[in-house]
């Protein structure tokens, strides 16, 4: 049976240069890694496959620079073209076993979740190596219906498996999250917008020390 990857504890850093304030992910990426950000996932919805193709290149070189996991929203085929280390996608993508064919069982496969039903086959896949729990808060990154604070719950007593909580999820109430069980967290808008993404990023770290 295929063993899972491990998946770093801490800030789970998300790209969103919708956000960003006119900066470029790149240059998000780098502050996040100067902050602790130990993994990250690419997320462009917006732009062109030749223009997150090129920047995906650059961002995973960064990355592997600085021994940090690369993460692909979505798309499978750009994971693979920058070798990726895995890559993240939704219940309306391509399914995890079907993702595994592709990518060979040494890569990172991320699935997210929305609901109790949805954790427990997750769990139950040996393909997936964490899910994504959420969204937790309304949030303006994703049109999905918050699940609240029940399914995090959930997960944290039930799944034996790695997960981020997602959506909404502010410094105001980072600790509430934290206070439930949640090892891993992602802030998207709250980290790219932030003026010192770095020293956010760094302050943000240490409520996990």
């Amino acid at each position: 049976m295929r063993k899972r990857i491990e998946i770093p504890k801490g800030i789970y850093g998300i790209t969103g240069d919708n956000f960003s304030n006119g900066r470029t992910n790149y240059f998000c990426v780098k502050e996040m890694i100067a902050g602790g950000i130990k993994i990250v996932q690419y997320r462009a919805k917006t732009k062109s496959s030749r223009e997150k193709i090129e920047e995906a290149r650059e961002i995973r070189e960064l990355c592997k620079k600085n021994n940090v996991l690369f993460i692909v929203n979505d798309n499978v085929d750009i994971a693979l073209l920058v070798d990726a280390d895995g890559v993240h996608i939704g219940q309306d993508d391509m399914h995890p076993d079907d993702v595994r064919k592709l990518l060979g069982d040494d890569k990172i496969i991320g699935l997210s979740t929305h609901s109790e039903e949805q954790g427990m086959e997750a769990y139950k896949n040996m393909n997936v190596d964490y899910i994504g729990v959420g969204p937790i808060y309304p949030t303006t990154t994703k049109d999905t219906k918050p699940v609240g604070l029940e399914y995090l719950e959930f997960a944290v007593r039930e799944l034996k498996l790695p997960f981020v909580a997602i959506g909404g999820i502010k410094a105001h109430n980072i600790d509430t999250i934290i206070s439930k069980g949640a090892q891993r967290i992602c802030l998207v808008s709250e980290i790219v917008g932030n003026d010192n993404i770095s020293e956010f990023v760094t302050e943000l770290q240490k409520k996990f020390s």
